[in-house]
């Protein structure tokens, strides 16, 4: 029998929820990273924010957020985050599914950045509907080489080992990972329609395990709307990039009365 996915159930005085994923915040982008903090700087105009994934570009253990006088500009930048993302989930609950840039994120990190953390996929009932929610990775079936990676690293003994080495040593390790992953994507060219997308019988069957017509999701960084037939969908969410020309930055936000629509947020 199929494992049934966990489900969350809004409260009944939710109104609004808004959906966002792949910032991929780093110290190096000061202009994403502002735009960020001036969505959290807003009066709250949700419900509850689900972050679906990769608001990291990279995350190496929870101790980045250790307080250490000799700390260098990284983990003052990760402080810094979390800060500000546990004052606004003071005022607006906060969840997080992780994405395959920050799947280190662990309890004590969790907690600081005020974040209740999900399983992926996890089925939200709000609106009179069953949405599904996922970072969308697991799912782009046709990168055989990201699959068996991505195995590795989720793997209890591969973390635990890892979480095992120095700071100093885990944050070169995610240097040369990134290195890697940016000489591949100059490989295969700087348009993501190039990159394995979700394998759409497998998106169809996720929902059908969930009885859900539509299934949300990130990491494509294809942002649109996908016909799966049966009245089955999936609504791919957009990454985040105050240096793209036009700039790139918004929120899904799910109603009340069981619509969906994209607010930018630049």
């Amino acid at each position: 029998m199929a494992e049934r996915f966990p489900e969350l159930v809004a409260p009944a005085p939710w109104r609004t929820v808004e959906l966002i994923s792949d910032l991929h915040l780093h110290a190096g982008d000061a202009a994403t990273h502002g735009a960020w903090l001036a969505y959290l700087a807003r009066a709250p105009r949700t419900d509850a924010l689900f972050i679906l994934g990769d608001l990291f570009e990279v995350w190496v253990g929870d101790d980045l957020l250790a307080p250490d006088e000799d700390s260098d500009d990284d983990r003052r930048f990760w402080r810094g985050c979390a800060q500000a993302l546990n004052a606004f989930a003071q005022r607006v609950p906060t969840f997080f599914i992780a994405g395959n840039r920050d799947f280190l994120l662990g309890p004590a990190g969790l907690a600081a950045c005020g974040m209740t953390g999900l399983h992926d996929p996890t089925v939200l009932v709000f609106g009179g509907r069953r949405w599904l929610l996922s970072h969308g990775d697991a799912l782009c079936l046709a990168d055989t080489d990201y699959q068996a990676f991505r195995a590795q690293v989720r793997g209890t003994d591969w973390q635990r080992d890892f979480l095992s080495r120095p700071l100093a040593e885990r944050q070169a390790i995610a240097r040369d990972l990134r290195a890697r992953s940016e000489a591949r994507k100059r490989t295969l060219g700087p348009d993501p329609s190039l990159w394995a997308d979700i394998d759409g019988p497998a998106a169809s069957d996720w929902l059908a395990r969930a009885d859900a017509a539509t299934l949300i999701h990130g990491h494509t960084h294809r942002p649109g709307e996908h016909d799966l037939g049966q009245g089955r969908q999936r609504i791919v969410l957009s990454d985040w990039d105050a240096n793209a020309r036009p700039a790139r930055a918004e929120a899904l936000r799910l109603s009340a009365d069981g619509s969906a629509r994209r607010v930018p947020l630049t």
